[in-house]
């Protein structure tokens, strides 16, 4: 029996999902510690008030740009050296840069570990997704993808439980350093997806980026994969890394009760049951597209229901994040979507470079949240936060419109690029 033929029975707890998930539950520490952080390491770098929240919002689009050049980077490889390599890869670049992020002395070094860390964190998760969908049989990748997922995005509430803990910055970057390192030692027990290794023995061409932007089908179908998941972005890395600011605006009691870090936490703790139920939902219902629409849907209720509700205690705000969080808990489908629309030979390089580009496209949305927030509404981030939550709902409801169903999709097949 051939391996591609094996994988009907390949189990769906194997030994890629559990390294696929322990790499995004370390992926998710780093990539929500900064914001966990932010106010305490630069109060702390000598950066206090307004300028605080300005440079956090210079620092997070750093990270982000990062991921931006470091999605394509790590895709291509993807594709054309293995998912494995990519995997560990990645693991090694973001897990150095942990360390080196809590070493820092000046907001300039902060950038460039920032950036760096980003590049690293941009690989885990598109090569973990395509791995665990290439090595499960169909009818089973949604579980796997779920588990990844699911597991990956709770990295964030124990990033917020260790910084509790330590009470300390620097430390919380060198435990995310090691945490990252300790996952190298499990390598030996994964094996490369069949379909890459049958896939790479042929003359087909592999990883090439450039092949998205050559054909006018390909390129619609890449754009609407990257804009379905734009509102889970600026949900997360504005609307809840910035709930300090939020909390005030609201008129919610005590607000200096609330912090970056616990909204953070609590968000992720919804998102990770919004994971769970979203990759069970879509199971039932045979379904990815009505999941995701059901989702995009009650994300943008979410986000008005954030936005005006006034006076809350500090428990019930908390809870709101927690609603918030289970709202967008489509991250899981969103991957699994676009892993599921390409052939193996840019499988990596789509599930690579789609949730970075999302990711990666939050400076563009800071800067139009800053536009409206700024120039538009005098300040007034309420009314700023509701606009742009709309526009950006609107646009990808349109894209989800046009995607294909792909819950049944096979996955063995090639691009003819």
């Amino acid at each position: 029996m051939s391996e591609l033929q094996s994988t009907s029975h390949t189990r769906v707890l194997n030994a890629a999902v559990i390294v696929a998930a322990l790499g995004y539950f370390v992926d998710i520490y780093d990539l929500l510690l900064f914001g966990i952080v932010r106010t305490a390491s630069l109060n702390d770098l000598g950066i206090t008030g307004q300028a605080n929240r300005d440079q956090g919002e210079f620092l997070l689009s750093m990270q982000m740009y990062g991921m931006l050049l470091g999605g394509i980077v790590w895709g291509v490889l993807g594709d054309r050296r293995g998912r494995l390599s990519v995997l560990f890869g990645s693991i090694v670049t973001y897990s150095i840069a942990n360390i080196a992020n809590g070493m820092v002395t000046s907001v300039e070094a902060y950038a460039v570990w920032r950036l760096v860390a980003g590049f690293g964190l941009a690989g885990e998760l598109g090569a973990g997704i395509t791995l665990v969908a290439e090595t499960l049989p169909k009818e089973k990748r949604g579980y796997g993808t779920m588990i990844v997922a699911s597991v990956g995005v709770s990295g964030a509430v124990a990033a917020n439980l260790i910084y509790q803990t330590l009470q300390d910055w620097r430390l919380c970057y060198y435990a995310g350093g090691i945490l990252g390192m300790l996952l190298l030692l499990l390598q030996v027990s994964v094996s490369e997806s069949g379909m890459f290794k049958n896939m790479a023995d042929t003359s087909t061409t592999k990883g090439n980026f450039l092949a998205l932007f050559t054909n006018r089908g390909r390129l619609l179908k890449y754009l609407q994969c990257i804009l379905i998941g734009i509102p889970l972005w600026f949900l997360v890395g504005v609307l809840i890394t910035f709930a300090p600011e939020f909390a005030k605006a609201l008129g919610v009691q005590e607000p200096e009760a609330i912090m970056a870090g616990k909204a953070i936490a609590w968000c992720y703790a919804g998102l990770v049951f919004g994971d769970i139920f979203t990759g069970l939902l879509s199971q039932v219902l045979k379904s990815r597209k009505k999941v995701m629409f059901t989702f995009l849907s009650l994300n943008l209720i979410m986000v008005f229901v954030y936005l005006n509700t006034h006076g809350l205690s500090t428990t019930a705000f908390y809870l709101l994040c927690l609603g918030m969080g289970f709202s967008v808990g489509y991250w899981v489908i969103f991957v699994t979507i676009a892993a599921e629309q390409f052939g193996t030979n840019i499988r990596a390089t789509v599930t690579t470079t789609v949730p970075n580009f999302v990711r990666g496209a939050l400076p563009i949305t800071l800067l139009i949240y800053q536009y409206f927030r700024n120039t538009v509404f005098d300040g007034d981030i309420i009314k700023a936060g509701m606009v742009v939550g709309f526009i950006l709902s609107a646009i990808s409801l349109s894209a989800l419109w046009g995607l294909k169903e792909t819950f049944s999709e096979d996955l063995n097949y090639t691009e003819n690029i």
